[in-house]
């Protein structure tokens, strides 16, 4: 779970006071080198890659193995802006903000060894269709498909474009709309032509590098403020020379490298840190689809545990390299990276709120080396570019399958595979047509939009998917309600929010209580009992669910698993199939299915597999990982 809280408000499409620092003709060349071999990547993963089907396309065939599916769940949520963001957030604020990276860590093996098997098991593609599988109907399905479609495309896509083209402007001062036009037409090439499996490997690729990066820019950076020592020492002294009068504005954070901060007067409650944090972060790793999408794809249930354990420990890295830096770049430049003056921020950065955002930039143009700063400026692209190949796959899938397929459920595999690439360059076009309005509209209410959306709409999401494995008498009339509910509440208090503006440093708190006193990590607790208690009470006054929908369960796949069972009973099945049509095998394994499986499927029985080659036979069940 990443936030992004920096702010600007520039309306121009020139670049900020301060890119007056342009790149090298060296850095430049590295940036053409970096194009050119992630096109490279793309190419070869899309020659290799079957994607004349829908398994093939959306699912990488389900063939990958652990190491790409880690790196990719890394740099799928590590966009450009993350690193602006996170690097400010940590300048302004001081450490507490990397817990937002460190809960991730553990959200993830929830992810492999709790989310994963059972969504495998219950053979689905997209989060909606197992809800629908697992309660039943069609508003479930067609709501949450709907919902992500509009986060994707108003929040995450938005969010990366505006910081990456923050970068690009303040390195090489182009224009905003060329240097976005080129880098979404680059992402959507390899990502129509190759689908999942060239997002995946050019992850792995773009992490390499982002990590290369990044630690280089670290070490540098902590090398020019006498490393760890120093960076407290000057961060606590790190005062700009233009202040307002009679204020604190200009001073650090006096609890800046405590991670876990007063329950009541904190800026990021400890309490909220570590439980409200969880239903969102649950929300991310858990739920959304563009990164289960990825543990879809792997060959087996343990390379999809052993891609969460890699992401997990990838996790970890950000606090480092990014949001020490963000509070390196104040000490090194208080003046611009913590102005407080109006004036004078506005002549830094262009933003008279603040310049908290420009901290990683600022170092990256002011420490790096020529040609290494070209790599860095690489990796800034590799991180907006993973983040958008992702969300652009994810969103085709849902489109394609949630969608589309079911107003046209008699659509053939050639026909949802052009639907899927289409509603890729449709993606590209809307993110164009964004970027004014990203830059008009006034830029710090937009990121706290994008971070109040996921407290406002996540709690009710993650208090469905919960019930649903953990709960066998959850049904469908109590999730729906539940959902409904939740984003009822969801909505008043998003109302309230931006319909009060948050007081400046030394003005009054004129908001209402429920704004002022009550963290949005709070509310996401408090919405998620709310929601929670909705699912249970409709449940247990309507009709219970039909026992053919409880099976795709954790509680099921876990004592099958325990009691020694799953293996038996996929060996008895293996062996009475032994000698039927290959058809009547995976339809046995998978009743929703009766396309024909490649001869890959007679693999040995510790690996079993059925996957497709002319149609998307999906179903998958490994018995290495039981």
């Amino acid at each position: 779970m990443s936030i992004t809280t920096f702010t600007t408000d520039s309306s121009s499409t020139e670049a900020p006071p301060t890119s007056g620092l342009r790149v090298d003709i060296a850095d430049i060349a590295v940036v053409v080198v970096y194009f050119i071999f992630v096109m490279i990547v793309g190419i070869w993963a899309s020659v290799q890659a079957n994607r004349s089907t829908v398994g093939g396309y959306f699912l990488a065939g389900r063939s990958m193995t652990w190491w790409p599916i880690g790196a990719s769940l890394m740099s799928s949520n590590v966009g450009s802006g993350l690193f602006i963001g996170l690097a400010g957030t940590g300048a302004a604020g001081g450490v507490a903000v990397g817990g937002f990276e460190w809960n991730a860590a553990w959200v993830l093996v929830a992810l492999g060894w709790i989310f994963i098997p059972v969504y495998i098991s219950a053979n689905v593609v997209t989060m909606p269709e197992y809800l629908a599988k697992r309660f039943g109907g069609r508003r479930i399905r067609i709501y949450m498909s709907v919902l992500s479609l509009i986060l994707y495309i108003f929040t995450k896509i938005s969010t990366d474009i505006f910081s990456g083209a923050l970068f690009i402007q303040m390195s090489f001062g182009w224009d905003l709309y060329l240097s976005t036009g080129i880098l979404l037409l680059v992402t959507a090439a390899y990502t129509v032509a190759g689908g999942l499996a060239a997002v995946i490997y050019t992850d792995a690729l773009q992490t390499v590098i982002m990590v290369g990066g990044a630690l280089t820019l670290m070490f540098i950076a902590f090398s020019k403020v006498g490393w760890y020592q120093g960076l407290v020492d000057g961060y606590m002294s790190a005062v700009p020379s233009v202040t307002v009068a009679n204020t604190s504005c200009h001073l650090p954070r006096s609890d800046a490298f405590r991670m876990f901060r007063d329950p009541v007067s904190g800026d990021l409650p400890w309490p909220g840190l570590i439980f409200g944090l969880t239903v969102l972060a649950t929300w991310v790793w858990c739920t959304d689809q563009v990164i289960v999408q990825r543990s879809l794809s792997a060959r087996s249930v343990s390379h999809a545990k052993g891609g969460s354990v890699l992401g997990g420990y990838l996790k970890l890295l950000p606090m480092f390299f990014i949001v020490m830096p963000g509070m390196i770049s104040r000490t090194l430049f208080p003046d611009e990276v913590g102005c407080v003056d109006p004036v004078v921020c506005q002549s830094v950065c262009g933003a008279s709120v603040g310049c908290s955002n420009i901290a990683y930039p600022k170092l990256v143009v002011e420490l790096m080396p020529v040609g290494v700063r070209g790599l860095m400026l690489a990796v800034m692209l590799a991180a907006l570019m993973s983040s958008l190949t992702s969300i652009f796959n994810s969103s085709a899938t849902l489109f394609t399958l949630d969608l589309y397929h079911r107003a046209r459920p008699r659509a053939s595999e050639m026909e949802l595979m052009v639907v899927g690439r289409v509603f890729i360059l449709v993606l590209v076009c809307v993110s164009l047509l964004w970027i004014p309005v990203i830059q008009t509209a006034n830029s710090g209410q937009l990121f706290d939009y994008i971070q109040s959306v996921t407290s406002f709409l996540a709690p009710p999401i993650t208090a469905v998917f919960l019930m649903a494995i953990f709960w066998p008498r959850a049904n469908e009339q109590g999730a729906f309600w539940g959902l409904m509910s939740g984003l009822l509440v969801g909505l008043i208090r998003m109302v309230l929010e931006f319909s009060y503006e948050v007081p400046a440093c030394g003005q009054v708190d004129l908001r209402p209580a429920i704004l002022a006193d009550v963290h949005y990590l709070y509310f996401a607790l408090i919405l998620l009992a709310i929601t929670s208690m909705v699912i249970v009470v409709v449940s247990l006054v309507t009709a219970p669910i039909p026992e053919e929908h409880v099976r795709d369960m954790w509680t099921t796949y876990s004592i099958l698993t325990l009691k020694g069972q799953f293996r038996p009973l996929l060996l008895r099945t293996w062996q009475t199939h032994e000698k039927m049509a290959e058809s009547e095998v995976c339809k046995a394994l998978s009743p929703t299915h009766t396309h024909f499986p490649t001869p890959k499927s007679r693999e040995k029985i510790s690996d079993f597999s059925c996957r497709d080659t002319a149609s998307s036979c999906g179903h998958f069940v490994s018995l290495r990982s039981i």
